[in-house]
């Protein structure tokens, strides 16, 4: 059985998306985040940072929602969520999910970090517009590499797009516009997918079972 650790309206989503696509049996545990749970020992013990998502199967703990949604879709092959190891488009879907991680997602979380996740005595507003510019730069480059292209490795849905759908979503609760059609219709096309309104329904059922 997999059991996934998470919180709504975080990156726990993603994975949950994943194991929704794969149409995978799965347990979830619901870390109140707000309240301090990520700090509790029992879950340091699986997560030393703190946070979501954390994925256990069968003893084995993975942490990084990226790496945990490559994990879900080689388990399940027949999910088709990753490209077969060795082959180029696994070469394009590992690059895509590195820049979805490291400049797509980045300035987004530099204005989370800076709007209210660090401590008040560390957070500098003056950053902001750098990193809403920095984010309007990564879009474009995104929609580049889309194309005219349904999904990020060319017309097969991957994990890949996920990862990169999620953290659109993030910046349309930052109200960050996406400036090229091509990436408006990618982002709606995502938001369709059946599986993602699973998981939002699975974690915020699980979430008002232990309220």
């Amino acid at each position: 059985m997999l059991t996934v650790y998470g919180c709504p309206n975080t990156r726990s989503t993603r994975v949950v998306w994943a194991l929704e696509e794969a149409g995978a049996d799965y347990e979830y545990v619901r870390i109140d985040l707000r309240a301090g749970a990520g700090w509790k020992p029992e879950y340091l013990a699986l997560n030393s940072g703190g946070k979501v998502p954390t994925l256990v199967d069968n003893g084995f703990v993975l942490t990084e929602s990226a790496a945990i949604c490559t994990y879900i879709g080689d388990r399940f092959p027949e999910s088709k969520l990753t490209p077969p190891v060795g082959s180029r488009e696994r070469a394009s879907y590992n690059r895509w999910c590195y820049f979805a991680l490291s400049e797509l997602e980045q300035p987004l979380w530099t204005i989370a970090k800076h709007q209210f996740a660090l401590p008040k005595q560390r957070r500098v507003p003056a950053v902001l517009d750098t990193a809403r510019w920095e984010f309007a730069v990564a879009a474009t480059i995104l929609a580049d590499g889309l194309g005219s292209h349904d999904f990020i490795i060319d017309q097969s849905f991957s994990a890949a797009d996920i990862v990169i759908g999620h953290t659109l979503a993030w910046a349309r609760v930052y109200e960050l516009p996406l400036e090229r059609d091509n990436l408006r219709a990618y982002d709606a096309r995502l938001r369709e997918r059946p599986a993602l309104a699973r998981a939002k329904q699975r974690e915020r059922a699980e979430t008002n079972l232990k309220d």
